[in-house]
């Protein structure tokens, strides 16, 4: 295969390879080779290997035997076109083109017409009876080699051109003649001398070498750069370049240019689109100079070259098993194709495509779960605005979280909890939401900031709770004292004016733009039947591919939920249980007070009163939880954050002492409070008295949580129901601290069981969050019957940052500078956090082999940490309940050995 004996293989020829070979001949060249062995009509060429481009880029000079294998592949390529490069009676031009593995659009360079100089021009002139063509031909390429290859600005050639349109008197370069053309050509060959000291190289050899060269350095252009972090494609990996025949869609009026898909990639319906325009260049279809015309056109215009375009079609279909987007030249009557590749789609798309290409037997359904992802079904989730509507558009910010959201602007969570709880839908505004916020999050359709970016706690928080967020909306000026917002024009919008935001664009406007539920969450809402007419055919593939995943997946699939209607939700979605309960959510809004009380009381006894206080409402709670889960395990956490928490703000709380000692009316009670607080306020919030600590050094606060689930668990029991619970002790670092936990829990069990004269098996369990548990999950194992992977904290104490502190202060920065590919919040540090779950598996297995393994950080919906943990030996992943759905199809897709969803 390839060229060189006993030597690296640098070129390949479009013969030798095939799609297989991505990585080594990129998108383009594999595709190319493959329509060659297909038989398809593509002008002969050669590719240059990735290998090469690293070894280029790695020394700062080509591999020294490329210049050979050029030379041996080039000679090849005049034989077959009957042609030499740059001759001058009759010229083979070629076009060089980047190709890296994975799809870069418009991030490369490409340069066209290489070989064409002073003398091989005319001879272009001769063979195709058009001197207009050959000098405009010829102006292209000095454009693009200098722009490309000798990096000049791009304007300078510009101005030429344009300076010579004024001189003729009109905007057009399709009405400049041969003479103008070859005028621009002088010009543009002086603007080459001027800029680099040296003249435009005549020997076609030499524009080849320095093309491929410039296609090479291309991989690291800016732009590139920044492409490439997005969209997490690894640095290393080089481009190819393809080295082809040039064939020609501007010789006249029987010859042209276009693109095709084999199916719609915005809707998946089949049939002929794309578009055509006659006697033009692929680039004149992309600068948009004259007004394509749509494919179905081409038969009109040239029957026979769109009935084999048509063919062609159906073959490459048939072939890739999958939609294809084309590109293609007629020259003179005769079609060429110039590249393919599987085509990019639309989430809805995606699906319905799947769902297709089973029912025409290409694919089977293992295949179809393969080929949608977890983020594309989330994105066929969120609500959606419908045209219509007189609102005004008053910013745009970053789209942090997908979805349309409609409500009146309130500046305070305080506010959009009793506005959402009087009916009222709104919007959170804020400067940046902090933990605090997470009640006006949950209250509120959506959440806008004018600070932070795609990683805040706003943009992580709403994702995870399926909220519409827009963030970093940095034109608007804030103020949630004066509770309004200012726009760039100058428009004030205060607490209650209606705004529309959109997660999907990152716009946000002034009044109302319709919106209206998306008819897949309809589906797992249970409104619409999938087998019923009502359902439309993209419902029924979502139907018919999560239903094929959840047969396959090994993984099981909780929710984390702490209400009786997030748990209803959830099981509605799909979840098999909660593998998260939190119960500080049940100590906020009026049961603050009875924790204020607790952290006040000066004795045992006063502390008691507190608990005995909360002992009932948290029963109630866990009583409507268990209903609601009825025969499914129900994980509940004991109460987890530190005490200040649940106290005023220090600053707060010292400002309002102040002014009442100060106007002579000191408050006893808040004396008393503030005291509290100062006792309580933490250097390093959430790394104190917290978790297992807090249940080890408040008396009887486990105690109470655990006896409330008992109870709770016994009624439900003698009501007819099947309750499961779980007891997790949060924070776990010490086998000591989890034994001692675990004896009073056992106690209080027994008591209630014996009280209530019911048996009930509750598992006692930890969770994995410090990266000591980890490392000493064997010990551990020995008192726990299950772990689960708090990642969120795990990652915080990992990497030795608070998620609060540091996504506002440095996280732009390290993605902007590719330290993080992506946040290791949002989707797991598999060698860091990733390994230490690793640890924690092998070892509490080695321990207790039926040790019960789940993880219920936000990464447990997130589709390419769920592939991790499935291959890690979790039994299950817990997540947010809109997120359920997105980890049953990537639980069943890592178990058909599907990618991971950017792969």
């Amino acid at each position: 295969m390839g060229s060189g004996t006993g030597t690296a293989t640098w070129v390949y020829d479009f013969s030798e390879g095939s799609k297989e070979q991505k990585d080594l001949l990129g998108g383009k060249g594999a595709n190319l080779a493959e329509m060659t062995n297909l038989g398809l009509p593509v002008p002969p060429g050669f590719t240059i290997t990735t290998d090469a481009c690293r070894f280029y880029l790695e020394h700062g000079s080509t591999p020294p035997d490329l210049g050979d294998q050029v030379t041996e592949h080039l000679t090849a390529l005049e034989k077959a076109m009957g042609k030499t490069l740059g001759d001058p009676e009759d010229p083979l031009l070629v076009s060089v083109r980047s190709g890296a593995a994975a799809s870069m659009p418009g991030m490369m360079e490409t340069v066209l017409n290489v070989g064409l100089n002073d003398e091989s021009v005319r001879g272009l002139a001769a063979q195709s009876g058009s001197e207009r063509f050959a000098w405009d031909s010829y102006r292209r390429l000095i454009q693009m080699f200098g722009k490309t290859v000798l990096d000049i600005d791009g304007e300078l050639f510009e101005h030429a051109l344009d300076e010579v349109k004024r001189e003729q008197g009109t905007d057009l370069d399709l009405d400049l003649d041969a003479e103008h053309l070859e005028d621009v050509v002088g010009r543009f060959k002086a603007v080459v001398r001027e800029q680099c000291g040296r003249d435009f190289p005549m020997d076609p050899r030499e524009q080849l070498d320095l093309a491929i060269n410039a296609v090479f350095d291309s991989w690291n252009s800016d732009r590139a750069i920044i492409y490439r972090r997005r969209e997490r494609i690894p640095s290393d990996a080089g481009t190819a370049v393809n080295v082809v025949a040039m064939v020609f869609g501007n010789l006249g009026m029987d010859s042209g240019t276009g693109v095709a898909f084999t199916r719609d990639p915005g809707t998946g319906e089949q049939g002929v689109y794309g578009d055509y325009l006659q006697n033009a260049q692929g680039e004149d279809v992309v600068a948009g100079i004259r007004n394509t015309v749509p494919l179905p056109d081409l038969e009109r215009i040239d029957e026979g070259a769109y009935r084999e375009l048509r063919s062609i079609m159906s073959t490459l279909e048939s072939h890739y098993r999958d939609l294809c987007d084309i590109e293609f030249t007629v020259e003179r009557n005769k079609l060429w194709m110039l590249q393919t590749r599987v085509g990019k789609r639309t989430a809805a798309a995606a699906f319905r495509i799947a769902t297709q290409l089973v029912d025409e037997g290409l694919i089977d359904m293992d295949e179809a779960v393969r080929r949608v992802t977890g983020e594309q079904l989330g994105q066929l989730m969120f609500p959606r605005f419908v045209s219509g509507g007189d609102a005004t558009q008053l910013t745009q910010g970053m789209n942090a979280s997908p979805g349309a959201a409609v409500g009146r602007a309130v500046f305070s969570s305080e506010v959009a909890v009793q506005w959402a709880d009087r009916g009222e839908k709104v919007v959170l505004v804020r400067r940046e939401t902090n933990p605090d916020d997470l009640s006006g999050m949950i209250a509120a359709e959506g959440v806008l900031t004018s600070r932070g970016g795609k990683t805040s706690h706003a943009a992580v928080v709403a994702r995870g709770m399926g909220k519409t967020c827009v963030c970093g909306a940095e034109e608007l000026q804030v103020d949630t004292k004066a509770k309004r917002f200012t726009a760039p024009g100058g428009q004030v919008v205060e607490e209650g004016d209606v705004i529309s935001i959109d997660g999907s664009t990152g716009r946000v406007w002034l009044g109302e733009v319709p919106v209206e539920a998306s008819a897949v969450v309809r589906y797992f809402e249970g409104e619409i039947d999938p087998e019923s007419a009502d359902a439309d055919d993209l419902v029924r593939s979502v139907h018919r591919i999560l239903a094929h995943a959840d047969g396959a997946r090994r993984l099981d699939v909780r929710t984390n939920a702490d209400t009786p209607e997030d748990s209803a939700r959830a099981r509605r979605f799909g979840a098999r249980g909660i593998g998260l309960c939190r119960t500080e959510h049940m100590f906020l809004g009026d049961r603050r007070q009875l924790v204020e009380k607790l952290i006040l009381a000066e004795d045992d006894e006063g502390k008691q009163q507190a608990l005995d206080a909360l002992a009932p409402l948290q029963k109630q709670d866990f009583l409507e939880i268990f209903e609601v889960m009825d025969g499914l395990p129900v994980t509940v956490r004991l109460l987890d954050p530190p005490l200040h928490e649940f106290l005023p703000d220090l600053t707060d709380l010292s400002v309002r002492v102040a002014v009442a000692e100060a106007q002579g009316h000191p408050d006893e009670g808040n004396l008393r409070l503030l005291a509290a607080v100062r006792r309580l306020h933490e250097q390093n919030p959430m790394l104190g008295l917290r978790g297992v600590r807090l249940g080890l050094v408040v008396k009887g606060l486990f105690a109470m949580q655990v006896r409330a689930i008992a109870e709770a668990a016994c009624e439900r029991k003698a009501a007819g129901g099947d309750p499961r619970p779980e007891i997790m002790i949060p924070l776990v670092g010490a086998v000591q601290e989890l034994e001692a936990i675990r004896e009073e829990s056992e106690q209080v069990l027994a008591a209630v069981f014996e009280e209530c004269g019911a048996e009930l098996d509750v598992l006692i369990g930890t969770m994995i969050e410090v990266p000591r548990a980890a490392l000493t999950a064997a010990e551990l194992a020995s008192s726990a019957e299950f772990f689960s992977f708090g990642t969120n904290d795990l990652t915080q104490m990992t990497w030795g940052f608070s998620r609060d502190d540091v996504e506002a202060a440095f996280f732009h920065a390290y993605l902007d500078k590719g330290i993080f590919g992506v946040s290791p919040f949002e989707s797991l540090d598999l060698p860091g956090v990733g390994r230490l779950v690793q640890i924690g598996v092998e070892e509490g297995r080695s321990a207790r082999p039926d040790l019960k393994l789940g993880v219920c950080g936000e990464h447990g919906g997130d589709p390419d940490s769920v592939h991790f943990f499935h291959e890690v030996g979790l039994d299950y992943v817990s997540c947010s309940p809109f997120r359920v759905p997105v980890a049953r199809l990537e639980a069943g897709r890592a178990a058909l050995g599907g990618g991971r969803a950017d792969s």
